[in-house]
């Protein structure tokens, strides 16, 4: 073999290693090239899940539907007794309020009777903020149950009103149990109106009127009341030893309406 042959093949190889290597090295180029492009359709692709994942784990508000027999903005007033009445108590509670329990338990049947025999109307507001301070949402459960009981009759939401607060159904403020639907509705038994009820049982099970009950708690939020039950009369908070009602302990129902009586004997 000659030297010009043996330099000529050197140089070819040499050529061919040269053009591999130049080959190879755009092949890892564009390899690597197409791993990060892969790795951000992975992230983006990832990415796009989490956001659908998040935007599908939020619950979809519910339209709002305001029962029958309520009125005012957005149906949060709730009236009971002659609408034509020239006196108005507002009584404001929250349906896992143990006070409203007992106030409603001892007085509640005389503040009824004093709006039937039309001495005032009764104007009711709830609010819901002991499910934030104790967890929960009994009180929205019971408040959108409460609304379907109003769409079913004044008279039903008066008597379902009085069996929640009932010392036999109110649980203690920290237990939630209003917001079991069977709970509500094993309550609702003990109203006539509402036993055997399908449109009341599936607007609870559906809750219907979750909205509502929003509504009707941002309502309360934007009273200034500072707690549950709170009482006004035309607007003014009743007052008894100088203290907003109620005081640290429940009153009797005859202070009460004594001092209701003196306060309507100021009007002219």
């Amino acid at each position: 073999m000659s030297k010009k042959n043996t330099w000529e093949n050197k140089s070819s190889a040499r050529e061919r290693l040269k053009v591999e290597r130049e080959r190879q090295a755009k092949k890892d180029k564009l390899r690597r090239q197409l791993f990060a492009v892969g790795g951000v359709v992975v992230v983006l692709g990832a990415a796009a899940g989490i956001a659908v994942a998040v935007a599908n784990s939020g619950e979809k508000a519910k339209p709002l539907v305001v029962p029958a027999n309520a009125a005012g903005t957005d149906g949060t007033t709730v009236t009971i007794g002659d609408k034509k009445a020239a006196h108005t108590l507002h009584l404001y509670e929250d349906p896992r309020c143990p006070i409203c329990a007992q106030f409603e338990q001892q007085d509640g049947p005389d503040v009824l009777k004093a709006a039937q025999d039309g001495k005032y109307k009764i104007e009711y507001t709830f609010g819901t903020f002991l499910d934030n301070s104790f967890g929960g949402s009994g009180s929205k459960h019971a408040l959108s149950a409460l609304g379907a009981a109003l769409d079913v009759s004044p008279e039903a939401f008066v008597k379902y009103h009085t069996a929640l607060y009932s010392a036999a159904n109110h649980p203690e403020e920290q237990q939630d149990k209003f917001a079991d639907s069977s709970y509500l509705l094993k309550i609702a038994d003990q109203v006539p109106e509402l036993k055997g009820n399908a449109a009341f049982t599936k607007a609870v099970k559906d809750g219907t009127y979750d909205t509502w009950a929003k509504k009707m708690s941002d309502s309360f939020n934007s009273s200034g009341v500072q707690g549950t039950p709170t009482a006004k009369l035309d607007g003014k908070v009743v007052e008894i030893a100088g203290q907003n009602f109620p005081p640290s302990g429940i009153i009797g129902s005859t202070q009460l309406m004594q001092t209701i009586d003196k306060q309507l004997g100021t009007k002219k």
